[in-house]
């Protein structure tokens, strides 16, 4: 007699997410989209940031920095946002002119980890957006492919 396979159980809700790593990121696809939103928020155990796209999600570069201080695209010019140290979002091959009208400077003084989040540039098929962090942390990068495509960049607030 031949005994069925064993059933493998389900994966519960919640442990099948990545892990946090003190690393940078990249990622994407080749292609041109747009920005049709960005938000933050602060969830049990993270805070987060969030590009949405109206195709999948563009080649990306996301970098660690020693201060949250960035350049302002084609001027040269740097600012300095909130926080001691930094990230940098750079999306390839992809715009927010004409597709998203929302805020481009998000300034969360009670997050524990993400205190600033600011467009740095928009032009010719690149955008960059710089994060100011409270302390340097470390953060998971993952691009959800359901629509809407979003690129979603988290920051550890408890330790373990």
């Amino acid at each position: 007699m031949i005994s069925p396979a064993p059933i493998t159980p389900p994966t519960p809700p919640g442990e099948n997410t990545l892990a946090f790593t003190c690393a940078d990121a990249s990622g994407g696809a080749p292609g041109n989209v747009h920005i049709t939103d960005v938000r933050v928020s602060q969830e049990p155990g993270f805070d987060r940031f969030v590009i949405q796209f109206d195709g999948t999600v563009p080649a990306f570069t996301v970098k660690r920095q020693a201060k949250p201080v960035f350049s302002q695209g084609g001027s040269g010019q740097t600012i300095t946002l909130s926080g001691t140290a930094g990230i940098l979002v750079q999306l390839h091959t992809a715009t927010q002119a004409g597709t998203y009208s929302g805020s481009t400077d998000f300034t969360q003084a009670d997050f524990r980890v993400l205190k600033e989040a600011r467009l740095t540039e928009d032009f010719e098929g690149y955008v960059g957006w710089g994060l100011g962090l409270g302390s340097a942390a470390c953060m998971r990068v993952f691009a959800a492919k359901t629509s809407p495509s979003r690129l979603i960049v988290d920051f550890a607030t408890t330790s373990g």
